[in-house]
């Protein structure tokens, strides 16, 4: 399989014999598959044949042989592809991906270096990013983890965009120069790579680099590293998810406060009071059931009858995974360096050449006046 076939950078509207799938029951319950003819996938709802899967297009339910319930086929993404994943290390997700890849101004025909390769969630994406004609140059220390990889992006259909290579970088440097766009580093020391990394970038343009890391220690050895080797514009960031609480309630007339004591009127009783909240609160949660079951028609029903759903940020955030550290570096191109001291050389000899002729005619006039002022004195 080619890139340009890759179920990750290409789209397919049908589901072929050795499709790599994802088999979607909830969003905290997907699994990623390989359709084969004959095969058979087994869970909670019971026997999926496989052979009724292959020919359907991609986003189908498909129903158990005993109809006890249904699952949904969907395309295969590296957004999908990082939920259903084989873990062998921990992996960025989609928040970390999105910002390094804007960050990093990752596009079609880009080349890219990255260490460590871990589990492949990044890889994915890089390679989706900068198909059909970039290229992913990846790292790994770790001997088993590479193997595991390569045969991953065979079976994905990514070999001819993802180079996996066998290497500690921080020891042994990239043995890369002049061909990289951006860098990625996730790993345990970013800054003894700093270094080598400068090396791989282009020459005569600027280049973008991004460190991964959990431990605000380890930001503070990379940043010292990174401005010792002349990276600039070094920031760091953290990505972090604030999530949204949504309810319903129901709509209040805003208090009114006695003009002399300033306190609130409140003509109820407590015990009516008491039951007209009992009362909102039955009210607030039927809506609340009918709008998450996806019954629009009861749920404005419920929301008629003075309710609204209201959105509260949750204070506290959580989920903490690492800070990224961005940096930028321009790396002189040598080449360009000595034809520009080569032609500012050129420009001085001719400057002197040009003078020693304007001297040269200059003592010729000279000595021709002196032979006229002679002759006229004769």
């Amino acid at each position: 399989m080619t890139a340009e076939k890759s179920l990750f950078t290409s789209y397919s509207k049908t589901i072929q014999d050795g499709d790599l799938v994802i088999a979607y029951v909830n969003p905290l319950d997907m699994s990623a598959i390989h359709v084969k003819k004959d095969g058979v996938l087994n869970n909670k709802y019971g026997a999926f044949l496989h052979n009724n899967i292959i020919g359907k297009p991609f986003g189908a339910r498909v129903e158990s042989v005993k109809g006890n319930g249904h699952i949904a086929f969907l395309h295969p993404s590296p957004e999908l592809w990082t939920q259903t994943l084989p873990h062998r290390t921990q992996i960025l997700y989609m928040p970390d991906i999105a910002l390094v890849s804007e960050m990093l101004d990752l596009k079609p025909g880009a080349v890219v270096v990255e260490s460590g390769t871990g589990s492949g969630s990044f890889s994915h994406s890089i390679a989706r990013t900068i198909a059909p004609v970039g290229k992913l140059h990846t790292f790994e220390y770790h001997e088993e983890r590479v193997l595991k990889f390569k045969d991953e992006l065979v079976a994905h259909g990514l070999e001819s965009i993802v180079e996996v290579n066998h290497r500690n970088v921080c020891s042994d440097g990239f043995g890369l120069e002049d061909v990289a766009d951006a860098v990625f580093l996730d790993l345990p020391s970013p800054w003894e790579a700093i270094a080598s990394a400068k090396q791989a970038f282009k020459k005569g343009k600027v280049g973008r680099i991004c460190s991964f890391s959990p431990a605000i220690e380890q930001v503070q050895k990379t940043c010292l590293e990174m401005e010792k080797n002349g990276f600039y514009d070094v920031r760091m960031f953290e990505t972090l998810i604030r999530r949204q609480d949504i309810k319903t309630i129901q709509k209040r007339p805003l208090p009114t406060r006695d003009v002399v004591t300033g306190h609130a009127n409140n003509n109820k009783s407590k015990k009516k009071a008491l039951a007209d909240e009992e009362k909102e609160k039955d009210n607030g949660e039927e809506a609340d059931v009918a709008v998450a079951e996806g019954d629009q028609a009861n749920g404005a029903a419920a929301l008629k009858e003075g309710h609204v759903i209201v959105s509260k940020t949750v204070a506290r955030v959580a989920g903490h995974t690492s800070f990224l550290v961005f940096a930028s570096v321009f790396v002189e191109d040598d080449k360009a360096v000595v034809t520009a001291d080569s032609k500012k050389g050129a420009e001085t000899a001719m400057d002197l050449e040009e003078g020693s002729n304007a001297g040269d005619e200059s003592n010729a006039g000279k000595r021709k006046r002196s032979m006229t002022d002679d002759g006229q004195k004769s």
